[in-house]
């Protein structure tokens, strides 16, 4: 009568142990996983492993950006030095051409006519220019 409860008898009780055979059986399956998996995770892999090189190429410099400003009164000005607009497309053009394009930042005054920019922009697309940005006009 070792395992006699207080209630009388006919009374249910609920078991307030829990049964732990199930964990103990999952524990010792995982146990025997790692146990035979371990010796295969120890085992080196054979790898080719690029080597260092000596001659090491610099990368390329990347070009000024070229800053183009465009006055009230359609005035360019290439990198803050006065530009004839004579001039505007054989320096796109040499740009244009290099290995590595510049990007090309137009600054236009807020009182300057749209046509002013829309020339300077086909004569940049003329040019091939492909990084075109836009920033604002500083007084």
């Amino acid at each position: 009568m070792a395992f006699a409860n207080s209630l009388p008898s006919g009374a249910r009780a609920a078991m307030s142990s829990m049964n732990v055979t199930p964990l103990v059986d999952v524990m010792l399956v995982l146990l025997i996983i790692f146990m035979v998996t371990a010796p295969v995770l120890s085992r080196p892999i054979t790898a080719d492993l690029p080597h260092k090189s000596t001659n090491v190429e610099k990368p390329p410099v990347p070009p000024e950006t070229i800053h183009l400003r465009i006055g009230a009164l359609g005035d360019l000005y290439w990198n803050d030095r006065p530009l004839p607009a004579s001039a505007l497309q054989p320096s796109l053009q040499l740009e244009a051409a290099r290995h590595v394009q510049p990007t090309l930042i137009l600054e236009t005054s807020p009182d300057a006519d749209y046509q002013y920019m829309a020339q300077v922009l086909a004569v940049a697309k003329d040019a091939r220019l492909q990084r075109i940005g836009f920033a604002e006009f500083a007084r």
